[in-house]
């Protein structure tokens, strides 16, 4: 139950882990030349190519980690609508027993 109690923690975490480490690989191959970084645009093209990089090896990696996340939050929603709808049902067993109480003095009159 832990493992799935954190799932979207865990998966934000480690993608987080795969940009900033494919952003770390890409500004020290702009640092020694491989990669040519020109003044900011070039830092910017390094984040962007970081972000091209690093969401497919997050999505075939992180598969596991997805899937968790999708059940913890599925599970979070049903458990949401599941007391909206009881919620909406009482509210309308006292909204019926008003009608009828209106209805009886009405009738009484």
């Amino acid at each position: 139950m832990s493992s799935k109690k954190h799932a979207t923690l865990r998966y934000t975490s480690l993608r987080a882990s795969i940009f900033l480490g494919c952003l770390l690989m890409f500004l020290v191959l702009g640092h020694f030349g491989v990669i040519p970084v020109v003044g900011s645009t070039g830092v910017v093209f390094l984040v962007l190519l970081a972000g091209l990089v690093s969401a497919p090896i997050s999505y075939v990696v992180l598969a596991k980690q997805r899937d968790a996340m999708s059940e913890q939050i599925a599970g979070r929603v049903e458990t949401m609508r599941s007391r909206t709808s009881a919620r909406i049902a009482a509210q309308n067993a006292e909204e019926d027993a008003a009608d009828e109480a209106a209805r009886a003095a009405s009738a009484r009159q």
